[in-house]
């Protein structure tokens, strides 16, 4: 079975990227279990806790990542170098993620046949 791989590469507020993509995430995940989440770049940023949007008055939807596992979506990746490029460590973020070089990143696209992002 084919893989397909959901990457983040935006920030969770500014745009409704962050969200639409997370929904798609959501209701793809009814037609496969084979999903894997990639957060890069200012994607990272989607996972931090205690995020407050309401002050930008912006939905905070991040506690739905939470549900990922719920809908079976195992397979969540976190740049190393997006992370430490914005001062940040996997144990700031909201759920668990696998922390992942940007080569071993590239080596886990090469076994997704689809790639979408958002």
């Amino acid at each position: 079975m084919s893989k397909i791989a959901f990457i983040c590469r935006r920030g969770p507020h500014g745009t409704s990227n962050g969200r639409e993509g997370l929904d798609a995430l959501l209701a793809t995940s009814a037609l496969t279990e084979s999903l894997a989440l990639f957060l890069i770049g200012d994607g990272v940023l989607q996972l931090l806790k205690d995020q407050q949007p309401q002050a930008i008055l912006q939905r905070h939807y991040a506690p739905t990542f939470k549900m990922l596992e719920l809908y079976d979506i195992e397979e969540v990746y976190v740049c190393t170098a997006s992370l430490a490029e914005r001062g940040l460590e996997a144990a700031e973020l909201l759920i668990p993620a696998t922390p992942l070089s940007p080569d071993e990143i590239r080596r886990e696209w090469g076994r997704c046949s689809t790639h979408i992002s958002f």
